[in-house]
């Protein structure tokens, strides 16, 4: 697979809108390991192999394991979710997938037995922010496994 264009370095002004998306989106208050695995989860229906790449080794950095890591594609049978992090995957998934589905009330009933209104908002700008990610990755076919880890300083 060869890279179509790097959009970040032709537009930069484009990375740095979805880098302000990315800032409020870490700053919300939203814990770092439920947002690892949302975006795990939404590059999983994507079908984002850069994503993939990226976010499991985030995730894997940030402490998360292998187990949940795997497991992530069959949350639903799954025993080591909580139940806040099965409310926010079945978010995501719902609004990953609104071409095919309807967002039901009942789903976001249920979200929000989890979720205050504002932690409901900053999760949604977190799922869209993936799945834009995930578009730019897959349009301009960025190299999976090309991510590398950026080192504590």
């Amino acid at each position: 697979m060869k890279e179509r264009l790097n959009y970040a370095a032709l537009v930069p002004e484009s990375l740095n809108a979805m880098l302000a998306l990315e800032k409020y989106v870490a700053n919300s208050g939203l814990e770092h390991s439920l947002y690892e695995l949302v975006k795990t989860r939404a590059s999983q229906i994507n079908k984002c192999g850069y994503c993939l790449d990226m976010h499991t080794k985030e995730a894997r950095k940030a402490g998360e394991t292998e187990q949940r890591l795997y497991g992530l594609n069959a949350w639903q049978e799954a025993p080591f979710y909580t139940d806040r992090e099965r409310a926010a995957l079945a978010w995501a998934e719902s609004l990953t997938l609104i071409s095919e589905n309807d967002v039901p009330d009942s789903l976001y009933e249920a979200t929000r037995k989890h979720f205050s209104e504002t932690e409901l908002v900053a999760l949604t700008m977190a799922i869209v922010a993936i799945n834009g990610w995930n578009r730019l990755a897959i349009g301009f076919r960025k190299v999976p496994g090309s991510y590398k880890v950026q080192e504590e300083k």
